[in-house]
């Protein structure tokens, strides 16, 4: 167990450096090119079957518990460990990414997007996935830091060289507003470190900020918070989102979405929470109020983009749907309640699974008619989507309903249980405030059913003889094979919700408790 966690956060950088060689002989099949990423596909496909193993042999009966540690010392004037661990709280994301990864890299096997050499897309994206992971398994203040801003860098390029339209523009803008708020947070950290006498989450955690004075707590929240809004991203910090998607490639919105917007909120259950609880109390209320107001801003934003006449870009609407539902996400971290924190974990994973299929069918329909103009697409009558491409029409509509939280499907239980946190927050918060911001977070569900349903009806129906393409082709077999795990998964989820919240219930409980419970 100690092996594999170390060897799927270490692996993906092995791997990059190795795809950037020479392939031998023997394995380069058609071209180098071919053989460059079929090499992407195998890594990705190794560390997923690694991350499987690691939650076949976690012990499931104490997930609160951290397990397949390595601890090593790594700068000993700093007291700076290599620390490593999952939980019931971080098992899941890792599992996530892993997959994500690998479905990415069987795409882009098949569908490599337009740009420089298939070397440096592959060995960025490998790169991008060691950060990433490492970002959910490591226990070291100073070495969370460094995972990161790890990420940054390849998700540049990704955008940069092999985005659409304004590409260059929409990568700086991300680049510098992600850049300046961890620049603020990395000041967060080490007041934490030099206040403290450590970096080490876990003995932060259990001492429950009883060695930081009121001050440094409410300091550290807002320097550390601050960063990790802007890379959730919250509302009104989240304006470089939907310019980055936009132009993104569709492997590249996938990964934003579904991987790096955890990490914001990862950061606010993982750090904030149990190391500065009094700094948490003062700031939940404002961090609530933000949630809520990015639930009904994303959603107004999608109804406009959905509005025939709007021109309104696809991804961009997607874009903007995350930041509301990310916003669920904040609400439940912001109640500090048990009941709220396991729905913004839920709600996490729900949107990682849908919001990338989202990306998956834009970017696939992108291909085909080449835009993702909504009005474009619909023309006149409606894309009739169900008539020309019914299996992709079918696999859009489930992605909007799964969206959208219709009950059954794992975009419902994360919603709800942060608005029942929302509902009775923890003590010494607002109630009516938070029950304020539970009847905005539920006017926002209403936004969302009416701005998805707007565009399964103008994509999925209309007059098949009318539009701008009369001929579209259905959905290929390796989209099918990239596409129907995350299908299966969200279903999963939905029936199955003590699949998820029986390892993150126990690790919450003991996290708030301050590793007293």
């Amino acid at each position: 167990m100690q092996f594999l966690l170390a060897f799927i956060v270490a692996a993906p950088l092995l791997g990059a450096a190795a795809a950037l060689l020479p392939a031998p002989p023997g394995l380069k099949g058609k071209s180098p090119e071919q053989a460059v990423l079929r090499h992407g596909v195998t890594v990705t496909g190794v560390i997923l079957a690694a991350a499987i193993a690691l939650t076949l042999g976690f012990d499931h009966d104490a997930p609160s518990r951290f397990q397949a540690t390595t601890d090593i010392s790594w700068i000993p004037a700093l007291d700076v460990r290599i620390h490593l661990g999952v939980d019931g709280i971080s098992l899941p994301l890792l599992l996530m990414t892993a997959l994500l990864f690998f479905l990415c890299a069987l795409y882009s096997y098949f569908k490599l997007p337009a740009g420089p050499s298939p070397k440096a897309f592959v060995a960025l994206l490998l790169v991008l996935e060691s950060g990433t992971l490492a970002t959910f398994a490591v226990l070291d203040l100073l070495l969370f830091f460094l995972a990161f801003e790890m990420v940054l860098i390849p998700m540049y390029f990704l955008i940069a060289r092999w985005g659409g339209a304004q590409r260059q523009a929409a990568a700086w803008k991300f680049i510098l507003y992600t850049l300046l708020g961890s620049v603020v947070m990395l000041l967060g950290l080490l007041l934490i470190g030099l206040k403290s006498g450590t970096f080490d989450m876990v003995a932060l955690a259990t001492d429950n900020g009883r060695e930081l004075t009121r001050t440094t707590q409410l300091l550290a929240v807002l320097a550390i918070g601050t960063g990790l809004a802007v890379k959730t991203p919250m509302w009104p910090l989240h304006s470089w989102l939907p310019d980055a998607h936009t132009a993104a490639p569709t492997v590249g919105s996938v990964l934003l979405a579904g991987v790096l917007l955890k990490m914001g909120t990862y950061g606010f259950v993982r750090i904030l929470l149990p190391v500065t609880p009094d700094g948490m109390t003062t700031f939940a209320p404002y961090l609530g109020a933000f949630a809520a107001v990015g639930i009904v801003y994303g959603s107004l934003a999608c109804l406009a983009l959905a509005r025939k006449g709007n021109k309104g870009d696809l991804k961009r609407l997607i874009a903007y749907s995350s930041v509301g539902h990310m916003g669920f996400v904040l609400l439940g971290i912001a109640s500090m309640t048990p009941t709220g924190v396991n729905g913004a974990l839920f709600a996490n994973i729900a949107h990682g699974l849908i919001t990338g299929l989202l990306f998956f069918l834009v970017g696939a329909l992108k291909d085909r008619y080449g835009t993702a103009d909504l009005d474009t697409l619909a023309g006149a009558t409606g894309a009739a989507l169900y008539g020309r491409a019914p299996r992709m029409g079918a696999f859009l509509a489930f992605a909007a309903v799964a969206s959208l939280g219709l009950p059954g499907l794992a975009g419902f239980w994360g919603e709800m249980l942060a608005l029942f946190g929302a509902f009775d927050p923890a003590e010494g918060l607002s109630r009516p405030a938070f029950l304020t911001f539970m009847a905005i977070g539920a006017f926002g569900t209403l936004l969302t059913a009416a701005y998805l349903l707007i565009v399964v009806r103008r994509v999925c129906m209309g007059d098949p003889k009318e539009g701008p393409e009369l001929a579209v082709a259905d959905i290929q077999r390796y989209e099918f094979a990239a596409w129907t795990p995350l299908v299966a998964l969200t279903v999963l989820a939905g029936l199955w919700p003590a699949v998820l919240l029986g390892l993150t219930d126990p690790a919450v409980q003991k996290l708030l408790a301050g590793g007293n419970s």
